[in-house]
C-alpha cells in the first residue's frame, strides 16, 4: 500500500519540524513506514526537491508561484498525481482545514480517483466559526463542507471532536488516531528535576502565540486571579501570531505584571527540554485538535493543565498527571490553585504521565492502528 500525505508547508529537507502540523505528519508517516508502509509526503514550495527523510519516507516538493493561499497546485505536483498516485493502491492524506490548497487537493484527487482522508487537525467545533465568522460560514459552505463529504474519511484525534461533523451536515465516516512521540525528544528520566515547596511555582505555555484558539488571553486573566495569592510565575513562548503585543498589553495592566514574561522561540533546544525548565504545563485551549505540546510535557515529567475541549485531555484523566479544566478564567484558576494544594505529589503526578506517554502513544503503534483503517478504506 502507498500511503501519501500533503500538508503544502511541510519543510521540503524534512527539518526543522517547527510546527504541530508538521511534527504530527513526521512522526505517522515514519510510524506506517515501520509497519512496512511506502510513505510519501507532498509539499510546495519555491524549489523543486526530492528527498528520502532520516526517518525512511520520501518527500516530494513542488514548485508553486502563486501565493500561499491559493486554489491552484503545482502544475508538476498535479502531473505527479496523475503518474504515481492514480495508478497505485492507496489513499492519500490531506492536511489542513480552511486553507485554498487543501480543497485544491481534495478536488484534484477526486477528479482522478483518488481516495483521500480529511486530516483537519482541529475540531470543528461551534468555536471555531466564532472567529471570523463572515469568511467562515460562505467558506464552509462553498467549499469545506463539500471537500470532507468527497472524502473517504475524516481523521480525527478524539472521539468527540467527530459528534460536530453531523451536526454540520458531514455524515462521511469518522475515524479516530493519536499524536505520538518522536523518540529524539525524549530526555532521560536521570535528567529531570523539580523545584522545592518552598521555591517559586513556574508556570508556562509552549507554542504558537495565537491568543484565541491556545486561550492565551484566557490564562492571562485566571493567572491575574490567582498570583495575589500564591508565589507564581508565568511564561509564555513561541511564535507571534500577532497578538503577543495585545497580550503583553492585558499582562502589563494586571496586579502582577513582574511575574509574567513572553519568550520569543527557541528552536536549538526540543520542546521537553524548555517545558523541563517550569513545574505546571498550561494549555487552555478554546478548542485544541490534540496538543502535541502537551505531550511534550508529559515526556517532560511536568504535571498539566489542560482545557477539557484538547484531544489529550483524556491521557491526562487516565495517566492522573494533572487536571483538565474548562477553558474559561474561573475554570483555569480554579485549576492552578488545586494543582498548587497538590504540589508534594507533583514529581510522583509527572513521573506517571511520562511513563503512560511513553507505553501507549508511540508512533508504530498508533500508524498500525491507523494503517488497518486505511486499508478498510480502499478495500
Amino acid at each position: 500500500m502507498h500511503v501519501t500525505l500533503y500538508l503544502k508547508h511541510f519543510p521540503a529537507t524534512g527539518m526543522p519540524l517547527n510546527d504541530g502540523t508538521s511534527r504530527a505528519v513526521d512522526g505517522l508517516a515514519a510510524g506506517l513506514v515501520e509497519n512496512g508502509v511506502r510513505v510519501t509526503v507532498l509539499c510546495e514550495s519555491h524549489e523543486r526537491a526530492s528527498i528520502l527523510s532520516d526517518r525512511g519516507y520520501g518527500i516530494e516538493c513542488f514548485v508553486n508561484t502563486k501565493p500561499y493561499r491559493t486554489f491552484a497546485l503545482a502544475p508538476e505536483l498535479e502531473r505527479y498525481i496523475i503518474d504515481n498516485i492514480a495508478r497505485s493502491r492507496g489513499v492519500c492524506l490531506i492536511n489542513g482545514m480552511f486553507h485554498p490548497s487543501v480543497y485544491a487537493m481534495g478536488r484534484f484527487l477526486r477528479r482522478h480517483g483518488v481516495p483521500y482522508v480529511m486530516v483537519p487537525h482541529d475540531p470543528y467545533d461551534p468555536v471555531v466559526f466564532r472567529r471570523n465568522p463572515h469568511l467562515k460560514w460562505p467558506y464552509w459552505y462553498l467549499f469545506e463542507r463539500r471537500l470532507l463529504r468527497s472524502a473517504r474519511a475524516v481523521q480525527v484525534f478524539d472521539e468527540q471532536h467527530g459528534a460536530w461533523l453531523p451536526r454540520l451536515g458531514v455524515h462521511t465516516r469518522v475515524i479516530h488516531t493519536e499524536n505520538g512521540i518522536a523518540p529524539s525528544s525524549v530526555p532521560a528520566e536521570s535528567e529531570l528535576t523539580w523545584r522545592a515547596v518552598h521555591e517559586p511555582a513556574h508556570l508556562m505555555f509552549l507554542g504558537r502565540i495565537d491568543a484565541y484558539n491556545k486561550g492565551l488571553d484566557i490564562l492571562l486573566d485566571a493567572f491575574a486571579q490567582v498570583a495575589p495569592q500564591a508565589d507564581l510565575r508565568l511564561t509564555f513562548q513561541g511564535p507571534d501570531w500577532g497578538d503577543r503585543a495585545r497580550l503583553e498589553k492585558r499582562a502589563a495592566a494586571g496586579a502582577t505584571p513582574e511575574k509574567v514574561r513572553f519568550l520569543a522561540p527557541d528552536y536549538a533546544r526540543a520542546s521537553p527540554r524548555l517545558i523541563a525548565d517550569h513545574d505546571i504545563f498550561c494549555l487552555p485551549s478554546r478548542f485544541e485538535g490534540f496538543g502535541l505540546s502537551a505531550l511534550e510535557a508529559m515526556l517532560a515529567g511536568r504535571v498539566l493543565l489542560v482545557s477539557e475541549r484538547a484531544g489529550i485531555a483524556r491521557h491526562i484523566r487516565a495517566s492522573e498527571c494533572g487536571l483538565t479544566v474548562e477553558p474559561t478564567p474561573s475554570g483555569v484558576a480554579n485549576g492552578i490553585l488545586a494543582l498548587l494544594r497538590r504540589r508534594a505529589e507533583w514529581r510522583e503526578m509527572g513521573l506517571a504521565g511520562r511513563r503512560y506517554a511513553l507505553a501507549n502513544l508511540q508512533w508504530k503503534s498508533i500508524a498500525s492502528a491507523a494503517l488497518a483503517q486505511y486499508e478498510g478504506l480502499v478495500a
